[in-house]
C-alpha cells in the first residue's frame, strides 16, 4: 500500500507533550495513508514505554544516547516510505485539517519542494521562526544588533523573520521552522537528509538552503496552523542553548560562505560579538551585585579625588587607568574571599570585613607602587565611603526585600529539593509551615524524569539529577537540599562536584528531630534543621591558600631535590615510592596534583574531596590495610577540616614516617 505521508517526531524527555502531539496527529491523519515515527533520544521520562502502550501503531526508534536533532531525524528519513515527509516537534498540537491542507497545496504547486504552516505560541501570537530569510551577513547583522526588532515593518531591517509581511498571506520564503517542515520525497532523494554536523539549531536553515540551491521553492502556507510549545526539550536537558546556537551558526557560515571570504568573516565576527553580548547579559543577570559594587567603588574613588584635589581625574596621567581598574578588582577579590558573592550574599557583616580587608590591601599598595603613593587620603575616603555604601545597599534590600516599584524579590532564598520520598514531603511541609516569605521552593529534582511535571504538596518536579546543573542555572537556585534517603552519598557528592562552581549552598536535610550528628555544622533554614555539606577543601580561601602553599614548597623541591632523584633513576638506581612521588612535583606545580590530598590511586570523579596528593591523611595512616569505607571516611574528614595547619601537620608526619623507615606513604 502506497503511503502518502510519513511523519517523523524526534523526542527527548517531553512525554506529556508527545502524548498530546500524537493524539492530535491521530485525528489529523484520518483519511490519509500515513505512517508515524517517534525517534527517542534516550529519554528518562518513560516516553518510549508510553508510546508503545498508548500508540501501538507508531513506529518507535529508541536510541541509547542523545544523538541530536539531525541524526535522529535521519534515522527515520532513511526508512520513511511516504510521498511526502513531515518533520514535526513533539511539543506541538496540529489542527484536524493541517496535513490535508498541506498535501493539497503540494499537489497544486509542483514547484514547491518544502512548505511550513502558520505556527502559534501558546498565547496565540505568531511564532516568528515559522518564516525566515537566510542569515546573509546583512540579515544576520540587523538581527544581531536589534535593528529587526526596532523596525519590524522595514523591508531593509526586518528580513530575518519577515515581520513586514502579512502573516495570513501565502508567501515564498527562504526557510520555515524546523518544528514543522513538510517536504516532497523526490526533494529528499535529491538533496539528502539533515546535516549530522548540526547537533541542534541550524540544521533546518541548512536543509532549506540546499533545497533552494537545488532549484525548488519553499512556501509559508498560513491556510492552517499548529501550536508550538517552544523549548520544552532543551528545558529538560543540560544543553547550553546559547553556545549550541552560535556553534550552529558558525557551522552554517563555514559551510555556505566559504567562497565569500569577506562576507563570511563579517558574519563570523557578528556571531562572536552576539555570543559575547549574550554571555555578558547572562553574567550581569547572575552577578549584578558585583556590577553594583564596581559602581560604588568607582564613585568612592572619584569622591576621594574631589576631596583630596578639589577635582576628579586630577592624578598624574601615568596613574591611569590602573587606579580605576585595580581598586574594584581588589574589592571584588576581598568580598569574594569572604563569600559575599557566593554563599553569603547580602551579608552585612562579611561585606564589612571584605571592605576593610580591601582597604588593608590598597593601603599597603600605596607604600610600594608609585601610582598610589600620593593617594593615601583617597584610600581613606574610599574606605569610609565603601564601609557605608557596600553593606548599605545590601541592608536596604534586606529591609525591603525587593527592588522598589518593581515587584521582584531580590534576596528571596531560592531552594531546590533533591528527592521525592516521604521525607521530601515532610521537609516541604515544614518549609511551607515555618519559613518566611523570603524563602521560595523553586521545585523538586528526582532521580530521573519519569515523574516530571508531577507535584508533591503543590511543588513541581522540574528535573532529574542529570539535568540539575541546568535547573540550578535557569531557576537561579541559592540552596540545594538533599534528602539522603533517596540518594546514595556517592551520588550526592558527585552532584556537588559537578555544580560546585555555581555559587550554591549544599545542605543535607535533617527531617527527624531525634537525629544527632557530632562534629558537623548544623544550620537552619528558618527553623528547618539542615547539615551544611560545603567542605573546607572547596572554599575559596582554603583553595587559594593551599595553592600558594603548594607552589611555595614545590619550587625549592624542584630546584634542589627533583634533579637528584631524576638522575638517580636515569642511572638505574632504586628510588622507592617516595622518589616516584618526587618525580610528580611538576604536576603539583601545574595544579594537577597537590602536596597533600587523597591517595593517587583514588577513583576519578571525586573532586569534591579535593585533588589527589603526594601524601595525605590516608597515606600516613598507621593501619596497613584500610577498607574502602575507612579510606572514604578519612578522605571526607580531611576535606571537611582542611586547613594550612592540617596540611603542615600531615607533611611533618610524612617526614617522620620517612626517616623512621616506615615504608607506607
Amino acid at each position: 500500500m502506497e503511503v502518502d505521508l510519513s511523519i517523523i517526531i524526534v523526542n527527548y524527555n517531553v512525554k506529556d507533550f508527545l502524548e498530546n502531539a500524537l493524539r492530535s496527529i491521530e485525528k489529523a491523519i484520518e483519511g490519509i495513508s500515513a505512517e508515524v515515527f517517534v525517534v527517542d533520544n534516550a529519554s528518562e521520562d518513560g516516553s518510549v514505554e508510553m508510546v508503545k502502550q498508548k500508540f501501538p501503531w507508531v513506529k518507535v526508534i529508541a536510541n541509547k544516547q542523545n544523538l541530536g536533532f539531525a541524526k535522529a531525524n535521519n534515522q527515520a528519513l532513511k526508512i520513511a516510505k511516504g510521498k511526502y515527509i513531515l518533520l514535526i516537534n513533539p511539543d506541538t498540537i496540529v489542527q484536524e485539517d493541517t496535513f490535508k491542507v498541506l498535501i493539497s497545496f503540494f499537489e497544486s504547486h509542483p514547484e514547491c519542494g518544502m512548505a511550513g504552516c502558520k505556527i502559534l505560541n501558546p498565547d496565540g501570537t505568531l511564532q516568528l521562526a515559522c518564516r525566515r530569510s537566510f542569515p546573509t551577513p546583512w540579515v544576520a547583522f540587523t538581527k544581531m544588533v536589534g535593528l529587526s526588532t526596532l523596525f519590524p515593518k522595514s523591508k531593509i531591517f526586518a528580513k530575518y523573520n519577515l515581520t513586514y509581511l502579512d502573516p495570513d498571506v501565502i508567501t515564498e520564503v527562504d526557510a520555515v521552522s524546523g518544528s514543522f517542515m513538510m517536504i516532497r520525497r523526490e526533494v529528499y532523494e535529491q538533496v539528502g537528509g539533515l546535516d549530522d554536523d548540526f547537533f541542534m539549531y541550524g540544521e533546518d536553515i541548512d536543509w532549506c538552503y540546499r533545497i533552494k540551491k537545488a532549484g525548488w521553492k519553499i512556501y509559508y502556507v498560513p491556510l492552517t496552523q499548529i501550536i508550538h510549545f517552544k523549548g520544552e526539550s532543551t528545558r529538560r536537558s543540560n544543553i547550553d542553548e546559547i553556545r549550541v546556537f552560535y556553534d550552529a551558526m558558525r557551522i552554517f557560515v563555514r559551510k555556505h560562505y566559504r567562497e565569500f571570504a569577506l562576507l563570511g568573516l563579517i558574519l563570523k565576527v557578528g556571531i562572536v560579538v552576539r555570543g559575547l553580548i549574550a554571555m555578558l547579559g547572562k553574567f550581569i543577570k547572575s552577578y549584578w551585585d558585583m556590577v553594583v559594587d564596581v559602581f560604588v567603588v568607582l564613585i568612592s574613588f572619584m569622591v576621594g579625588e574631589f576631596i583630596r584635589f578639589n577635582a576628579i581625574f586630577a592624578l598624574p596621567k601615568y596613574a591611569y587607568p590602573e587606579v580605576l581598574i585595580v581598586p574594584p578588582l581588589v574589592v571584588w577579590f576581598s568580598l569574594y574571599s569572604f563569600g559575599v558573592y557566593t554563599n553569603r550574599k547580602f551579608s552585612i557583616g562579611f561585606s564589612l570585613l571584605g571592605v576593610w580587608f580591601s582597604a588593608l590591601i590598597l593601603s599597603t599598595m600605596t607604600f610600594f607602587f608609585k601610582q598610589y603613593a600620593f593617594s593615601r587620603m583617597i584610600v581613606i575616603v574610599m574606605t569610609v565611603f565603601n564601609t557605608f555604601f557596600i553593606p548599605g545597599w545590601r541592608l536596604v534590600l534586606r529591609i525591603f526585600g525587593k527592588i522598589p516599584f518593581v515587584n521582584i524579590h531580590i534576596i528571596a532564598k531560592r531552594v531546590l529539593i533533591v528527592g521525592t520520598g516521604s521525607r521530601a514531603v515532610s521537609l516541604i511541609k515544614r518549609l511551607k509551615r515555618k519559613t518566611s516569605e523570603n524563602v521560595k521552593i523553586v521545585g523538586i529534582v528526582d532521580y530521573d524524569l519519569r515523574k516530571l511535571g508531577q507535584k508533591i504538596d503543590d511543588v513541581e518536579i522540574i528535573g532529574s539529577i542529570n539535568t540539575i546543573e541546568k535547573v540550578i542555572r535557569d531557576k537561579k537556585v541559592n540552596d540545594v537540599i538533599f534528602i539522603s534517603d533517596d540518594l546514595p552519598y556517592s551520588e550526592i557528592f558527585s552532584i556537588i562536584s559537578r555544580v560546585k562552581d555555581k555559587n550554591v549552598n549544599f545542605k543535607l536535610a535533617l527531617v527527624s528531630s531525634d537525629l544527632v550528628l557530632s562534629k558537623a555544622s548544623i544550620d537552619s533554614l528558618d527553623d528547618v534543621p539542615v547539615l551544611d555539606i560545603d567542605y573546607n577543601i572547596n572554599k575559596f580561601l582554603n583553595k587559594f591558600s593551599k595553592r600558594i602553599f603548594d607552589i611555595f614548597l614545590t619550587i625549592p623541591l624542584l630546584i634542589f631535590v627533583y634533579p637528584l632523584v631524576y638522575f638517580k633513576k636515569i642511572f638505574g638506581r632504586e628510588i622507592g615510592n617516595f622518589g616516584n612521588k618526587i618525580l610528580l612535583l611538576p604536576k603539583v606545580l601545574t595544579g594537577k596534583l597537590s602536596l597533600v590530598g587523597r591517595p593517587l590511586d583514588s577513583p576519578d570523579g571525586q573532586d569534591y574531596l579535593g585533588k589527589k596528593g603526594l601524601t595525605g591523611i590516608v597515606q600516613i595512616s598507621e593501619a596497613e590495610d584500610l577498607s574502602k569505607e575507612e579510606i572514604e571516611r578519612l578522605n571526607t574528614f580531611y576535606a571537611r577540616n582542611q586547613s594550612l595547619a592540617l596540611d603542615i601537620e600531615i607533611l611533618i608526619r610524612t617526614l617522620i614516617r620517612l626517616f623512621s623507615n616506615k615504608k607506607k606513604i
